[in-house]
């Protein structure tokens, strides 16, 4: 699990909330403005997409906290099936396939299995994988849009602030009580479109795009890796073109065993076969 999107706007709220002051906290809360500014944002991202994408609002936090997948272990599971593969052949890869639960390395694998062509394969698994960065982009783009709409609604909350501000000012002396609480409208609507943008909508649609680029490069190992077993590669040299899709420190790590397994370790020997 990924807790860093929770600890990231538990701290911004607490060191917010440090610098107004647990004093004056109650001057910054004011159910108009949080109307204006909340409200008029979940509105305009409504009336700005699909059902379909909207109704995965719930989903899309159950991956913030997600853990990245852990390319050590896709590496040692392509591993141990190019061995596999080169003691009995891609045939008996059939019933391994049946085994996975990723349904896309499933497919994968049985693709390689039914003896298609390479190309072929490796075209219609990235066709695969491009489709879904843009459903996933097309997802993000949501709280781009809402990191965009709620400091223009916190604006529209001050504009309706000061028009009221202003009016008071041509009433009688009873009227021109609410000139205060009008002023805080105006403030405070721009003080919440601010916060809602920089420490809530726009953190979620940066961690978004970070998970996509976790799947796709999770994804890209196990491309990688079919067609390399597909190709009869030996098991080392399988092992080490995958591992330079890693950066250096992950590179180093899992070469030299930190980051694998009992069960890789165990297989080490058989690598060279």
């Amino acid at each position: 699990m990924d807790f860093t999107s929770i600890i990231g706007l538990v701290a911004g709220i607490i060191l917010v909330v440090y610098g107004i002051g647990m004093d004056k906290i109650g001057n910054f809360l004011d159910t108009p403005s949080a109307l204006i500014v909340v409200g008029g944002t979940v509105a305009a991202v409504v009336a700005s997409f699909p059902l379909r994408i909207l109704k995965n609002v719930p989903k899309h936090f159950k991956i913030l906290l997600q853990g990245k997948n852990n390319p050590a272990k896709i590496i040692e599971e392509m591993v141990d099936l190019a061995q596999f593969a080169r003691r009995n052949g891609l045939l008996a890869l059939e019933d391994r396939a049946n085994e996975l639960k990723d349904p896309f390395f499933k497919q994968s694998v049985l693709l390689i299995v039914d003896a298609m062509d390479t190309e072929k394969v490796r075209e219609l698994l990235e066709t695969q994988v491009d489709m879904m960065s843009d459903r996933h982009e097309e997802n993000t783009v949501l709280y781009d849009k809402a990191a965009a709409y709620s400091p223009s609604f916190g604006l529209i909350g001050t504009l309706i602030g000061l028009i009221n501000m202003l009016k008071s000012m041509n009433m009688d002396a009873g009227g021109s009580n609410d000139m205060g609480k009008n002023m805080a409208v105006a403030m405070i609507t721009t003080f919440y479109g601010c916060v809602l943008a920089s420490l809530v909508f726009s953190p979620i649609a940066k961690k978004l795009r970070i998970r996509n680029e976790e799947e796709v490069l999770y994804k890209q190992l196990i491309i990688e890796g079919v067609i390399s077993i597909q190709s009869g590669d030996n098991p080392k040299f399988l092992k080490e073109k995958l591992v330079s899709y890693l950066e250096q420190g992950q590179q180093k790590r899992i070469l030299e065993g930190k980051d694998s397994t009992g069960k890789e370790k165990a297989a080490q020997e058989a690598m060279d076969l």
